[in-house]
């Protein structure tokens, strides 16, 4: 960067605003519409690189065997920033919807065969966020791609390498799963004597009154005039087993789902008022 010592830099010094604006291709002679493609593009892929920092620290501050409570509104801040990111990007497509078909067709063929499939920095987001294969269209290699191009040159391999690297390491998903299986659940510590009790009657507890729940809405509604006490009563039927095959797959209790549980229970509760935030 240049500019000399910090206190001298100028504002387009800080923000590299000289190489940052070089970036568009107008020494090729694109038109308006091109240079409004690659810009709107270009900060699609500016907001993902910031996008996987946040997300990345939340999973550093999430991963660890413990997590202090003071970390909590750190992670929440980044996902709060993360959420705001979100919504401006989804804003960008309206920006990019001023661009006509015909004024896209007239630059189309310079792109030859780029995709925005080729966004390494989209494949790490989904990789960071514990996207699996089978989750995926046809159950595609998100690397098969990137693959081919590390055969092309040192830049290329670069990429791979890193997407390789970020798929070596715990997506977030598994980040948070692993601090709410973590969750002290009625008192009780993950890992303590008895807690694997604790917890099962905690959720017991919960499945018989989300049961006669169900059970008092449906004799409600008939009694309302609602609808087939039959079709109502097989309604909530399977509204509580969609509950059971949640918290208890396999019909063994899922810890984190509990931990879930628990915190959407007492969600006004510090520290879990925090933590709420963070689903």
């Amino acid at each position: 960067m240049g500019g000399g010592e910090s206190g001298n830099r100028t504002y387009a010094d800080y923000l590299q605003l000289h190489e940052l604006l070089e970036l568009q291709g107008e020494d090729r002679g694109i038109n308006s519409d091109e240079m409004h493609f690659i810009i709107v593009h270009q900060t699609f892929e500016l907001w993902f690189k910031q996008v996987i920092r946040e997300l990345s620290e939340v999973r550093e501050i999430l991963g660890g065997d413990h997590v202090p409570e003071d970390d909590i509104p750190r992670a929440v801040d980044h996902l709060g920033r993360t959420t705001e990111i979100f919504r401006l990007m989804a804003n960008q497509w309206t920006v990019l919807e001023t661009l006509t078909p015909q004024g896209f067709l007239a630059f189309r063929d310079g792109l030859g065969s780029a995709s925005g499939f080729e966004s390494f920095q989209m494949r790490e987001f989904e990789i960071l966020l514990g996207l699996e294969n089978e989750e995926r269209v046809g159950g595609m290699d998100p690397l098969s791609n990137f693959r081919a191009m590390a055969e092309r040159d040192e830049r290329g391999a670069a990429t791979l390498a890193r997407l390789e690297d970020a798929m070596s390491k715990p997506s977030l998903c598994e980040s948070v799963m692993s601090w709410v299986e973590r969750t002290p659940i009625m008192g009780s510590a993950h890992g303590s004597d008895g807690d694997d009790a604790t917890v099962l009657a905690y959720v017991e507890a919960h499945l018989d009154s989300h049961r006669a729940l169900g059970e008092a809405a449906a004799e409600r509604g008939s009694g309302w005039g609602a609808g087939d006490h039959a079709k109502m009563t097989t309604r909530m039927a399977a509204a509580h087993q969609g509950a059971v095959d949640f918290l208890m797959p396999g019909g063994e209790v899922s810890r984190a789902r509990a931990g879930l549980l628990f915190i959407e229970s007492y969600r006004e509760l510090p520290p879990l008022d925090l933590a709420a935030k963070t689903d």
